[in-house]
């Protein structure tokens, strides 16, 4: 939390269950409520884990539900259902898949990036390049945990090199980071 407050662009990198999704949520609804924002962007790409779902009927944004349903579960823990549903209506919180990014400039938003592990290099590449003015960016992801075929996912690569520049924090969450049931952790030591 401390990153985020501190940079324009943090990425929290580790393993599942430690809290990445819903730190960066908890911070743009606080930047969202306390009007350091004008809107949250929320995007995650819509990669299968391992499972072919098939054809999703609907809009965009139904057919991106169920890869957000994380961020909206999130969302709903710290706003409830009614305001949630009242800042999408209006637009204030706005879903936007990855490859409806490009050419965009996002500014005075708190963007959330989540399951970055599924982004090519090139996906990553041109998100951060989105970065307006007034704007937080979180990219979220576990470098272990990849859907993309091996040597696909860009997350590991960008981390290392942004980790240089100034004004950008990559924070790697660990195992006794997870709050999920105590048995998570130690599944993720050996597996």
């Amino acid at each position: 939390m401390e990153a985020i407050n501190t940079h324009n662009l943090v990425l929290a990198m580790g393993p599942a269950g430690s809290g990445k999704t819903y730190l960066a949520i908890a911070a743009a609804v606080e930047a969202f409520t306390k009007g350091k924002v004008d809107r949250i962007i929320l995007s995650r790409p819509a990669v299968e884990a391992g499972e072919k779902i098939g054809y999703l009927p609907g809009d965009l944004q139904d057919k991106m539900a169920p890869y957000l349903r994380p961020l909206y579960d999130a969302l709903n823990d710290r706003m409830g259902i009614k305001r949630l549903k009242q800042h999408l209506d209006s637009g204030e919180i706005e879903i936007a898949p990855i490859g409806y990014m490009r050419g965009r400039t996002l500014n005075n938003a708190f963007v959330v990036i989540d399951e970055a592990q599924n982004c090519t290099y090139s996906q990553i590449k041109m998100i951060v390049s989105r970065l307006g003015w007034g704007a937080t960016m979180v990219i979220t992801g576990d470098p272990d945990q990849s859907d993309l075929l091996d040597g696909i996912s860009g997350l590991k690569d960008m981390s290392q090199k942004l980790a240089k520049v100034e004004g950008i924090a990559v924070q790697q969450l660990r195992d006794k980071d997870i709050v999920r049931h105590p048995l998570v952790a130690k599944m993720l030591e050996v597996i």
